[in-house]
């Protein structure tokens, strides 16, 4: 193993702390190993004034780390699961994936306010939270917003949205979990494939058996899980399309939520199997939902 470690990182202060626990379990492992982190400036962090789908998706969040890493520039790269592209590549493979922070989506209301009355106007830059949260909130008014969670934070309490809904596992990382007003279940908002979940990128044909100890196998079956579904459905990083997988003994339960666009239509549907197999649960799952719903019946 080399005896320093250059990481890439983008620039928020989440990104950083994310990283930071890779480093946390590396300097446990082998004490004498010196980190860097190299702090990379995104196109998905630039452009803050248009939605993702209308410039490349959540790709952008990766594309700069990842020539860094084909480059050499870094040894490794840390992400959060739910921004990377559905498509993994061979040459910077994913490496390993951590424990799961907690994957619900929450609402998070202005400094103060301890109530809300289901009105007024929520940020919100997720189409696949949007869908869902219209359902549960038919009286409010979704608005865009983007920045980072301290950004989006400083937005809201400023008054210029109502609410915002946000992942729980960045609030938590932060240290923020006092924002948290009401958390949304699974069957509530279903969340992005990979949310709570960071993922380890590194170069093809390098030895990273020093990560064996790094996350838990239950995680990284569920994402793959969550990740075939969205990739077979051709749902991609900004697509509404969404899944979350848990593992329990040597079962893996897995629910999709399968968007038809013609009609505005989505629904939740759900498949369990053998753990072992999470590419092949979340094929079944998405093929099976494709089948029912993926046309519109017209009389």
């Amino acid at each position: 193993m080399e005896k320093k470690i250059r990481i890439g990182s983008r620039r928020s202060t989440l990104a950083v702390i994310q990283t930071e626990e890779l480093i946390s379990y590396l300097k446990k492992r082998c004490p004498d190993l010196r980190t860097d982190i190299v702090r990379i400036e995104t196109t998905g962090d630039k452009r803050l004034d248009v939605t993702l789908d209308k410039i490349g998706g959540k790709g952008l969040f990766v594309k700069e780390i990842d020539r860094a890493l084909l480059a050499g520039e870094i040894e490794l790269a840390v992400h959060s699961l739910k921004d990377m592209p559905m498509e993994e590549s061979e040459e910077i493979p994913i490496v390993g994936f951590s424990e799961r922070e907690d994957a619900r989506d929450v609402l998070v209301l202005p400094e103060g306010v301890r109530e809300w009355n289901k009105k007024g106007v929520i940020g919100c830059s997720s189409f696949r939270r949007r869908i869902q949260a219209e359902k549960l909130f038919p009286e409010a008014e979704f608005r865009m917003i983007r920045g980072n969670v301290t950004t989006r934070l400083e937005k809201l309490d400023a008054g210029g949205y109502d609410a915002l809904i946000l992942a729980a596992a960045g609030l938590k990382r932060l240290g923020l979990e006092d924002r948290i007003s009401r958390y949304f279940s699974p069957e509530e908002i279903l969340p992005a494939a990979g949310q709570g979940i960071l993922a380890v990128q590194g170069r093809e044909g390098k030895d990273y058996g020093f990560l064996k100890g790094f996350g838990s196998d239950a995680a990284a079956k569920a994402a793959r899980a969550e990740r075939a579904f969205v990739r077979c459905l051709d749902g991609g990083c900004s697509s509404p399309v969404a899944a979350y997988g848990q593992v329990g003994g040597d079962e893996l339960y897995l629910r999709g939520l399968y968007y038809r666009e013609e009609d505005y239509f989505f629904t939740v549907g759900s498949v369990s199997g053998p753990a072992d197999q999470p590419e092949q649960l979340g094929i079944s799952l998405a093929r099976e939902m494709e089948k029912k719903y993926g046309r519109k019946e017209t009389k």
